[in-house]
């Protein structure tokens, strides 16, 4: 159940891959593929209606049964779980399409009616011949496989966490974010704490005066000292989950031009790197119960560190999330995705991709290089009073070491055997 991809395009092909632009002016869906339409369908459908970790999870979920599909039809990789018998006529945009509403339609019974919907009005558009039937057939078989395999993977344990607190003294009472994530099953890691950071800085250390200093400064809701671009960028990435990456990754599979099946395993890499991201954040997360900073903020005089004093009204420029703060999310997140490209395709250089964010309305932003992109998310954190740049920088190291492990160790191409 391990799953990535590594170094095997073509140096010349890479070549031309990595040269290719990204026609702005034309719309990506102009040219979007099965795999593409239905990561979008999926993460509106799935990503406003649960948390972060959990849509990721259902959406790596799809897309490994997407892969597992299309490499039935045509086999150039080792399959990630399941690969079923299946003509090369079958049809690829049926089998895809068929997998893709099987798992999310079990994974999300709400929208079943809506999937399956969505799913006819896909299916009207391909011509109707035998292959079509066998795609149907194909996919549904597929996503079933990979279904029994995540169905007992931890993602619906009960909330168990216990609030630090003494008998009889009030603590906040809002349900935790993803407290059982240290416990559910990665699709690629070994583990959950495979890459487990070391504890956070000590509160007596020079290094965590200065980036406390820097955070109550820079990250406070009334700051004077956040520029407006700072600014921008904070409440730019207040946008969370899987609609926060994988609109990038949608767009290098266009402008890189990659065939469906390659569309499939590229989009299936990112996905499960960056569920894993979230399973092993919320290992470290829950494991060291770091303190956020508002809470911080508001007792330093509790921390023993002569360099930090507290403000009793200090607060970040929106909602602290919901779990502990070491090490940070979206750091491990960005960083995940910019590791996978960098891994399959030995740069971070790319054809200009941009996104946009629901919670900064009326601004695109631009990027040619997903390590400058990383460096914004990690960054923007900082400015929105959400993470220490101690806890930044981990963050940014585990997506790293995450990403490259996914696209090294799963979906590997099957070496063709010779006299």
């Amino acid at each position: 159940m391990r799953a990535s991809m590594t170094h095997t395009m073509n140096r010349s092909i890479l070549a031309a891959l990595i040269g290719a632009s990204l026609a702005v002016a034309i719309p990506a869906s102009a040219r979007a593929d099965v795999i593409t339409d239905w990561d979008q369908k999926a993460i509106d459908i799935v990503a406003p209606r649960m948390p972060s970790p959990q849509a990721q999870r259902i959406v790596a979920t799809m897309h490994a049964a997407m892969f597992d599909a299309l490499n039935s039809i045509e086999r150039r990789y080792q399959p990630y779980i399941a690969q079923l018998l299946a003509s090369p006529t079958t049809s690829k945009d049926a089998a895809a399409a068929a997998a893709a509403t099987t798992v999310l339609a079990k994974l999300h019974p709400s929208a079943e009616e809506e999937l399956k919907g969505a799913l006819a009005t896909y299916l009207t558009k391909l011509p109707d011949t035998e292959g079509k039937s066998a795609g149907i057939k194909l996919g549904q078989a597929v996503a079933s496989k990979i279904l029994e395999a995540r169905a007992n993977d931890g993602a619906d344990a009960p909330d168990a966490y216990r609030p630090k607190t003494r008998p009889g003294v009030y603590v906040p009472t809002p349900i935790t974010v993803a407290s059982t994530w240290p416990n559910v099953t990665p699709f690629v890691l070994k583990s959950p704490s495979q890459f487990r950071p070391e504890p956070p800085l000590s509160l007596a250390s020079e290094q965590w005066a200065a980036d406390y200093n820097e955070i109550k400064d820079f990250g406070g809701k009334a700051s004077t000292r956040r520029s407006a671009r700072q600014t921008e960028d904070a409440r730019f990435w207040l946008i969370t989950g899987p609609a926060a990456y994988h609109p990038v990754a949608r767009q290098l599979t266009i402008s890189k031009k990659m065939d469906v099946t390659d569309s499939a395993r590229f989009m299936a890499l990112v996905a499960m790197a960056e569920a894993d991201a979230y399973i092993a954040v919320m290992d470290g997360k829950y494991h060291y119960d770091f303190w956020r900073p508002i809470t911080a903020i508001r007792n330093g005089d509790l921390t023993g560190n002569s360099a930090v004093s507290p403000e009793a009204g200090w607060q970040p420029i929106d909602n602290t999330p919901l779990h502990p703060e070491y090490p940070c999310a979206h750091c491990i997140c960005g960083a995940a995705l910019a590791a996978v490209v960098e891994t399959l395709f030995d740069t971070t250089d790319v054809p200009e991709v941009t996104m946009t964010s629901a919670t900064a309305p009326g601004v695109t932003h631009r990027w040619t290089n997903l390590w400058a992109m990383a460096k914004e998310v990690s960054e923007a954190r900082i400015w929105a009073g959400f993470h220490y740049r101690f806890s930044t920088r981990v963050g940014t190291d585990m997506g790293r070491q995450i990403g490259e492990y996914v696209a090294k160790n799963v979906m590997q191409p099957v070496v063709a055997s010779s006299r």
